[in-house]
């Protein structure tokens, strides 16, 4: 896996072919820069800007700033040599790669192996990670498998619109009494964590209405989701704000792990009158570390 110590709140897509825009979001307040080989750019769009990913990554330092990227599916006739052109030329430098419109585990095995193949006969350290985007309703059936499908996994990735149209739902969120996406929401969240992975909401329906912007942003945080993929450096600072522990939130999860790991093994630690067991400790572990990777302690 990656062997940056990097959050992945904010993932800033570029198309593939944008290499300006590219330099430019690296010098963004946004975790990942993740270039995109797939929807974003037409069927005769997608070689030459494989050749120009290769490029832009070769040409800026990428020591404080993650770089993914995401291929094409693995029903089409280009993802392999995503796989194989990229990493062998910059896959030193790559954190991590994107599955899109992932259905079952074998495509994530199926990129796991080529990725260990490429990564062998290339002298690569092996650290580049898998995130499998979920969007139709074949992968969400099967999302608690595809979870558990390679040790590569980082995280599942929530592809809203394509599952909108992978399920039909033509009226729109306006016409839903309620949460639109809270049952796929749910089902990626709880899967992730089933895995030890982490949970990446997709972009949003109308990325340039700030307001139901960082309500769609605080609805996945409190179903437990880790960052969001977005499509505008407008969005960087809400999803970076979103998905960091709060000042409140850090100074209680500093102040459980230090109570848990400084009680005695025959004592019971506790905090505010309440016991301290080892899944709430796991959880201000968790919390915590976030919140010194955020800045927020």
């Amino acid at each position: 896996m990656s062997q940056k110590n990097i959050l992945r709140r904010s993932l800033l897509g570029i198309p593939g072919n944008e290499s300006q825009l590219i330099g430019e979001a690296i010098e963004s307040e946004a975790d990942e820069i993740v270039i995109d080989l797939e929807d974003s750019l037409g069927p005769s769009e997608k070689t030459a800007a494989r050749t120009v990913l290769i490029e832009t990554v070769q040409a800026h330092d990428w020591s404080d700033t993650g770089v993914g990227y995401r291929i094409n599916g693995t029903n089409t006739r280009w993802w392999y040599e995503d796989v194989i052109d990229v990493v062998e030329a910059v896959g030193e430098a790559i954190d991590s790669l994107i599955v899109p419109k992932v259905q079952a585990p074998s495509d994530i095995r199926t990129v796991t192996t080529l990725l260990e193949s490429v990564e062998t006969n290339a002298g690569s350290d092996g650290s580049i990670g898998i995130s499998a985007q979920i969007e139709t309703a074949a992968g969400m059936d099967a999302i608690t498998e595809i979870a558990h499908a390679s040790d590569r996994l980082e995280a599942l990735v929530f592809g809203p619109a394509d599952y909108a149209a992978s399920v039909g739902a033509a009226h729109g969120v306006e016409d839903y009494p309620g949460h639109y996406w809270h049952s796929p929401l749910s089902r990626v969240s709880q899967a992730a964590a089933s895995a030890g992975l982490l949970a990446i909401g997709g972009p949003h329906t109308d990325p340039y209405d700030p307001q139901e912007f960082q309500a769609a942003c605080r609805a996945e945080a409190a179903l437990g989701f880790d960052g969001k993929l977005i499509v505008h450096p407008d969005q960087i600072e809400t999803v970076n704000r979103v998905f960091s522990p709060t000042d409140a939130e850090a100074d209680r999860a500093r102040r459980i792990v230090d109570t848990y790991e400084s009680t005695p093994p025959n004592d019971v630690a506790a905090i505010d009158g309440n016991i301290i067991d080892q899944e709430t400790y796991r959880m201000a572990k968790r919390i915590r570390s976030k919140a010194e990777r955020s800045g927020v302690l």
